[in-house]
């Protein structure tokens, strides 16, 4: 599904629309912070840090994030479960000093990410707008204005990752999604 088209694009700077484990994708290089501010401009988001996901731990904290942080959420991974954790990347979390992180359960994109590094991934759509399930969505969001497409196919049985934020040993759900959490 992920050809060297999209990991080469990426790596240059690249935004665009993927599937991802969950649902499709508004896709930059975390590491990139020009692909970043335009990913963050494109989706009209502001003050609403977007998920970032990665192939490993060990990514995460090749980005910067602390190994601490991720020590106590690594549970929870891979799989649909983004944990907001807090860190000093400003441009990433948009000041606000944290955002969700999420390894993937699916193998073909964690391929893609050992290879591209990780990925700020939003859900393709507009704010308080339906996320996209099929491209024709995605492309009726953003149609010219993003680098590239892959197309996944119908991604409609799947919902969007969970969020949670753990305080003082309890899990806060942020955002109910693919996995419930009691």
């Amino acid at each position: 599904m992920f050809d060297n088209v999209a990991q080469l694009l990426l790596r240059e700077g690249a935004v665009g629309v993927m599937p991802t484990d969950t649902v499709y994708g508004l896709v930059a290089r975390a590491q990139d912070q020009r692909a970043v501010e335009r990913l963050y401009n494109l989706k009209q988001r502001e003050q609403k840090p977007a998920p970032v996901i990665a192939e490993s731990i060990d990514q995460l904290v090749a980005l910067g994030i602390k190994r601490r942080y991720l020590k106590a959420v690594e549970e929870y991974w891979p799989g649909p479960i983004s944990v907001i954790v807090p860190h000093s990347i400003n441009y990433l979390s948009q000041g606000l000093g944290a955002q969700p992180f999420r390894i993937p359960d699916g193998l073909e994109l964690r391929q893609l990410l050992k290879l591209t590094g990780p990925l700020l991934a939003t859900s393709a759509n507009l704010p308080g707008q339906p996320v996209s399930v099929t491209l024709s969505q995605a492309k009726a969001y953003f149609d010219d204005k993003v680098d590239f497409y892959v197309d996944g196919g119908d991604l409609s049985n799947n919902l969007p990752s969970t969020i949670i934020r753990i305080v003082d040993d309890a899990i806060e759900v942020i955002r109910e999604g693919a996995v419930k959490i009691n």
